[in-house]
């Protein structure tokens, strides 16, 4: 026993209260913590993978890179990972992401939450719609530029949360023109 908990008390802790179970353990606890920094601070210790969402399963990848020594130069895609995470969890996750960015690593991410595409620096919008309705380059540039596609849904909810990015007159704007290369 450690501090009056057996290995089955430690497996059902939630991350959240294993941060400071473990808190004078350091090579623990920053396993812990990077878990926790991907916004998985809910799951309990042992649950089964298989038990996990697919956004949650790729946190955890995302977490076991994060505790390993990084020299920057990786590239991450991620398909929705923020699927099921409370706003507060998504901020924590779009530090993390950044500080992978910071080091020299690429994120591709596919998502539809606006607070993680409004972060972008570079945006390929797929439409016009979903499924087998969409599939075509509508739009792609900078957050801003892609505010400006008219023909753009992502462009449109874009506009109502970024400062100042009014919709463009011109249907051949930089953005538009790509788009419409990258379809012939």
């Amino acid at each position: 026993k450690y501090k009056g908990k057996n290995i089955a008390d430690v497996l059902e802790m939630r991350v959240e209260d294993a941060l400071e179970f473990f808190q004078n353990i350091p090579k623990i606890h920053r396993k812990i913590q990077t878990i926790f920094d991907v916004g998985l601070g809910y799951v309990q210790l042992g649950q089964p993978a298989t038990t996990l969402s697919g956004g949650e399963a790729q946190r955890v990848k995302l977490a076991t890179e994060l505790s390993r020594r990084s020299n920057g130069g990786t590239i991450y895609i991620l398909d929705e990972p923020t699927t099921g995470l409370h706003f507060a969890d998504v901020q924590k996750l779009l530090e993390v992401l950044q500080a992978l960015v910071d080091a020299g690593s690429t994120m591709v991410i596919i998502e539809h939450n606006l607070d993680v595409i409004k972060q972008a620096d570079y945006i390929i919008d797929l439409g016009p719609e979903g499924g087998e309705r969409g599939g075509t380059v509508v739009a792609c540039g900078t957050p801003e530029e892609v505010a400006q596609v008219e023909a753009s849904h992502t462009g449109r909810f874009l506009r109502k949360v970024l400062p100042d990015a009014g919709t463009a007159t011109a249907t051949t704007t930089a953005a538009t023109a790509i788009a419409a290369a990258a379809t012939k």
